[in-house]
């Protein structure tokens, strides 16, 4: 009986069809080195590629029915470990956007987590500030500015004139400018009546 090293790729390719396991394994050596070389080339990774043709082989051995038993064994072959490739190319693109997509989130949250600090401690800073104001104009302030009345409604709530609401009001803001600054300054300037 010839040595299956004897034997050509078609003759190789029919006997893998008949379960043929030496015929598998001359196929294996034959084609071995050439389609890891190959592999290696294409994505710059030994231990990728080793993996990429390791597969291939066990879906050869898989799918050794569906072989064509007078077709070109090389070709066929070579077409398999191209498209295991683009399916390595393939996956590690949808990979590097799911990172991307996660850091994108990651840093989006930071971003949004810093923000709703910096935002607590302007809102307690600003409590703190009304807090300090006399009691008198701290009343009027407050129901300006946290509950939006008119200085007409004030008035009459209070049993004070208009221009008192509007004068305290005023100089509520002019000691706020001056402790807080003008970012503080605008935010309530922007609820004035």
């Amino acid at each position: 009986m010839p040595s299956y090293r004897s034997y050509s790729d078609s003759e190789l390719s029919y006997l893998l069809t008949q379960d043929d396991e030496q015929a598998f394994t001359e196929i294996y050596h034959r084609f071995y080195g050439l389609l890891f070389i190959h592999a290696s080339k294409r994505l710059n990774d030994d231990e990728e590629a080793k993996d990429a043709v390791q597969q291939l082989f066990e879906s050869l051995w898989q799918k050794r029915a569906q072989v064509q038993a007078d077709g070109n064994l090389s070709a066929y072959l070579y077409t398999a470990i191209r498209h295991r490739i683009l399916d390595i190319f393939s996956h590690q693109e949808v990979e590097n956007k799911y990172v991307d997509s996660l850091q994108s989130f990651i840093d989006q949250e930071q971003e949004f987590t810093d923000y709703r600090v910096r935002e607590k401690q302007m809102k307690a800073l600003i409590e703190k500030e009304i807090d300090s104001l006399p009691p008198k104009m701290r009343e009027i302030f407050l129901l300006s500015r946290i509950e939006n009345k008119s200085h007409k409604e004030i008035a009459a709530q209070l049993g004070i004139s208009e221009l008192t609401v509007k004068t305290q009001v005023k100089k509520a803001l002019k000691i706020l400018r001056s402790k807080l600054g003008l970012l503080a300054y605008v935010v309530f300037l922007f609820k004035a009546a």
